[in-house]
């Protein structure tokens, strides 16, 4: 069964930049579109960027435009979300779910892990 792991989470100032990983095992990671999702603290979950498992093809969040962007790397079997420029709305734990399908849906991802704490805060 595929499982996924998160990390690169961590307190950064205002402006700053981080790259999440998500790594995954039990499966080919590229099979499989994924989403980052946030949960900020109080909030509901909610998608922020997905990558599709056709032809790499990326879609975000009309909020995060410009300040996120999907990559991924098959030879490690992991999928990057770098965030430059953080604000303190972008605090929240992320998580990089997958599914078979290349969709906004949260219903439609069926793997989940535990996710990362990102803290943006002066």
């Amino acid at each position: 069964q595929l499982q996924l792991v998160e990390s690169g989470g961590g307190l950064v100032q205002p402006g700053g930049s981080l790259r999440l990983s998500c790594a995954a095992s039990g499966g080919t990671l590229d099979h499989y579109a994924i989403g980052w999702f946030r949960q900020a603290p109080g909030k509901e979950r909610e998608g922020v960027s997905w990558i599709s498992n056709s032809d790499g093809s990326t879609d975000y969040e009309d909020a995060v435009k410009g300040r996120f962007t999907l990559s991924r790397d098959n030879a490690k079997n992991t999928v990057y979300l770098q965030i430059n420029s953080l604000l303190s709305v972008h605090t929240g734990v992320y998580y990089c779910p997958a599914s078979w399908l290349f969709t906004v849906l949260t219903s439609a991802y069926n793997y989940w892990g535990q996710g990362t704490m990102v803290t943006v805060s002066s």
